[in-house]
């Protein structure tokens, strides 16, 4: 699975330009099914999740090429709507397939999908919201399939915003017959990415962004090729390494970066006294002075603090001066970064869903091992910023979401080596 070789306590300081964002191309990709069309896709981040739907989309019988930075697909001979176990497996957003498979073909094949184990990422909202456009599901020996006749638009209430639920009706309802609408909608950056690049197809989606989506369905022959559609930039990738300088009491600019995008983060970087400057696509952090404990750090739906940010700053927290208090709501299961980090010297309790971090004057190398991408991201961080060597394992994880992470790192400053 190969490792991280980390030497820790060197200053991260440089300029960076922030990868394209995994959340949001991976429904994009999937959304290119729904126009049997070429369509030119541009700041596709070089990971493993792209890869493998990029593998799921060649056996359905799409062309895919890479090409710099962007993707071409060309969907005009996909004639599969089943979905291998094997790849479905490998990643838990594969279930956003569902959706315009089930528009194009009328029927869909799927086994439970796979990706990180940070607890029940339930896909009952998908499933309940599916049937409720008119699709009859079927579940028994871990696959899911799924018919209907013809998609019928409807007034939808999630019960939860699930992102990957609302991308899946978007994409679904596009090409559904009259109206649907959506409420209680997850309101991420993702989701209005996605409503530009189907309103780019000649999908009438609008919406996106707030807690109500409608779209007026259209026909598949209305569809046209998208022949250039840029993806947002990751706020993920973007905040991972804001938080990896802070805990490293560095200066780095960042590009291609939408800072409205992790406003969340920044105020409880500046919080910490942290000291940051955004301008244009640019974010510009320095972190001189000892950093502050937060007293509460909630994860939320957007625009709340984002749950895959958690992690990356249980390590910056764990250095920080005073007690700080970490409350995980979106998942269950998501502090098993907490007893790698106990290992290189973190003081951290955990009540449930609740985590109480003491800062600590340093952190000490040690071996450790990524239990999911995020957890991987944060086991990075801190070992940045130990005193002595660190060897994070189980490094797979962390490549399923951050391009050249590694790489950035060094041109950055870090003493960062993989080890196979």
């Amino acid at each position: 699975m190969g490792a991280f070789l980390i030497n820790g306590g060197y200053r991260l300081e440089g300029k960076l330009k922030v990868q394209g964002s995994k959340n949001a191309s991976l429904p994009i990709l999937a959304a290119t099914i729904l126009n049997s069309n070429k369509n030119i896709i541009k700041n596709m981040p070089d990971i493993i999740d792209i890869s493998v739907m990029m593998s799921i989309l060649r056996i359905l019988g799409a062309k895919v090429l890479r090409i710099d930075d962007g993707v071409i697909v060309d969907t005009s001979n996909v004639d599969k709507w089943e979905v291998p176990e094997i790849l479905m497996r490998k990643m838990r957003s594969s279930i956003i397939l569902m959706g315009p498979l089930l528009a194009k073909f009328g029927r869909v094949r799927v086994s439970y999908p796979g990706g990180c184990e940070i607890g029940p990422r339930p896909i009952d909202l998908h499933l309940k919201g599916l049937a409720a456009l008119g699709v009859e599901i079927k579940e028994g020996y871990g696959f899911i399939t799924a018919e209907t006749g013809k998609l019928k638009g409807n007034d939808i209430h999630l019960d939860f915003p699930s992102v990957g639920a609302t991308e899946n009706l978007m994409i679904a309802a596009a090409l559904a017959e009259g109206r649907t609408v959506i409420r209680n909608a997850a309101k991420e950056p993702e989701i209005i990415d996605l409503q530009n690049f189907l309103n780019r197809m000649g999908c009438q989606i609008r919406g996106a962004g707030t807690d109500t989506i409608k779209i007026t369905g259209c026909k598949i022959e209305d569809l046209k090729p998208v022949d250039e559609y840029s993806v947002i930039p990751d706020r993920i990738a973007a905040g991972t390494y804001l938080i990896a300088c802070a805990a490293t009491k560095g200066h780095v600019i960042l590009e291609n970066v939408i800072s409205e995008h992790i406003e969340p983060l920044l105020a409880k970087m500046r919080e910490m006294g942290c000291n940051i400057n955004s301008y244009n696509d640019r974010i510009e952090l320095t972190a001189e002075e000892p950093l502050k404990a937060l007293e509460n750090l909630r994860t939320l739906p957007y625009p709340g603090f984002p749950t895959d940010l958690q992690a990356p700053m249980m390590s910056l927290l764990s250095i920080a001066e005073g007690t700080s208090v970490i409350i995980e709501t979106i998942f269950e299961n998501r502090f098993k970064h907490a007893e790698e980090l106990r290992r290189m010297g973190a003081n951290i309790k955990i009540n449930g869903n609740t985590a109480i971090i003491t800062g600590v004057k340093k952190l000490t190398g040690a071996v450790v091992e990524a239990k999911d991408l995020r957890a991987g991201a944060a086991l990075v961080i801190a070992g940045l910023c130990a005193e002595g060597t660190t060897v994070v394992e189980g490094i797979s994880h962390i490549e399923r979401g951050y391009e050249n992470f590694d790489r950035n790192l060094q041109n950055l400053g870090a003493r960062i080596t993989r080890i196979d």
